[in-house]
């Protein structure tokens, strides 16, 4: 079998294959129906295989790519990579063994963009992320061009870039499914984080709703009372968003996460999300809540298909008056009563009522 694929390997990547296709189609755009009927000498190309030796090792240096390593210096998108690496997020063929950048990884997972709770700002930290990895190949003229690549308008800095720009490119570099989620207040010179989501756990989101905006919030208090400019704007806008994010901890409707396919007894309470769900579904109360630096281009319309029939107690977003439709709605919400409720019920049924 491998030596089959080789064989086939050699033919497809070889010029004779583009020669073969255009005999039998001139057309730009070659169908898939066009490709099965390009003749294939077997025997031919498991010799020319033989020759070559085995296939190469599957590699990408594509950061949507499952088979990407984490290294940024080789990447396609540099930046974002960093981004990635410095708030610890790790690719799943990244290797164990650390490197150079992993020093400068966030141990929580939690950036702000300007200085927080007695922690240097993102652009410093990012800075030292990308001297790391790129090594004596480093410099301003490196920095510049990065940023000119990313599509900056000359003069933008690194705070400006990560504040203004990075996140509309991560969601549209992951086709909006971001895994680093930029939460903000709302002013460019308001509080600002950047944030691994595949850490975010309920106690870590404590952490930053009342730890890091609560230091901020300390921070534009003491700032307003002496009248410095601007500050009790901050001030009230850190405080909105407090507000905000305390309703998502919470997580009652419509700041609640929904997840279809789970019963009721299944469904999260409060901010615990599983990643195996999606972003598309955790992210929800945080779109919700406005938070987010840019609105990623995510909806939950009714998907298509339908679901098998299933209990009405159990999944009654899959029932109308009483009939089974088993549309696959996903804009649907549940109070946390509802919730706890069908926990205590399924943990008595399966204790007999004791």
């Amino acid at each position: 079998m491998w030596f089959d694929l080789a064989a086939i390997w050699s033919f497809c990547s070889s010029p004779e294959f583009h020669g073969a296709i255009r005999r039998i189609d001139q057309k730009t755009n070659v169908t898939n129906a066009t490709l099965v009927k390009v003749p294939f000498d077997l025997k031919h190309w498991q010799t020319v295989a033989e020759e070559v030796g085995p296939l190469p090792e599957p590699t990408s240096n594509d950061p949507t790519q499952w088979l990407f390593k984490g290294d940024i210096f080789n990447s396609t998108d540099p930046l974002q990579v960093a981004v990635a690496r410095m708030l610890g997020y790790r690719w799943p063929e990244q290797p164990k063994e650390k490197d150079n950048t992993d020093a400068f990884t966030d141990e929580d997972g939690i950036v702000c963009v300007l200085a927080v709770r007695s922690e240097r700002p993102a652009s410093e930290r990012l800075l030292d992320v990308l001297g790391a990895a790129y090594s004596q190949e480093w410099s301003d003229a490196v920095l510049l061009k990065l940023l000119t690549d990313a599509g900056s308008a000359p003069g933008t800095s690194l705070e400006e870039w990560l504040r203004n720009e990075f996140f509309a490119q991560h969601c549209k570099r992951f086709h909006n499914r971001p895994f680093i989620w930029h939460i903000w207040d709302g002013r460019k010179d308001g509080f600002s984080c950047l944030v691994n989501y595949h850490k975010l756990i309920h106690k870590l989101f404590e952490t930053l709703t009342n730890s890091y905006l609560q230091d901020w919030l300390t921070t534009q208090t003491a700032a307003a009372k002496v009248g410095e400019p601007d500050a009790d704007l901050r001030l009230v806008a850190a405080q909105e968003l407090q507000n905000k994010l305390k309703l998502v901890l919470v997580g009652e409707p419509p700041y609640d996460i929904f997840v279809r396919w789970k019963p009721i007894e299944e469904q999260p309470i409060g901010w615990n999300p599983d990643l195996n769900d999606g972003v598309r579904r955790n992210i929800c109360p945080f779109m919700t809540a406005e938070a987010l630096r840019k609105r990623p281009s995510i909806n939950w319309s009714k998907d298509r298909g339908s679901e098998p029939i299933r209990e009405q107690e159990r999944y009654p977003w899959l029932w109308k008056n009483g009939v089974f439709t088993g549309d696959r709605i996903n804009d649907y919400h549940l109070a946390n009563a509802q919730r706890r409720a069908a926990r205590e019920n399924l943990a008595t049924t399966h204790t007999g009522g004791i």
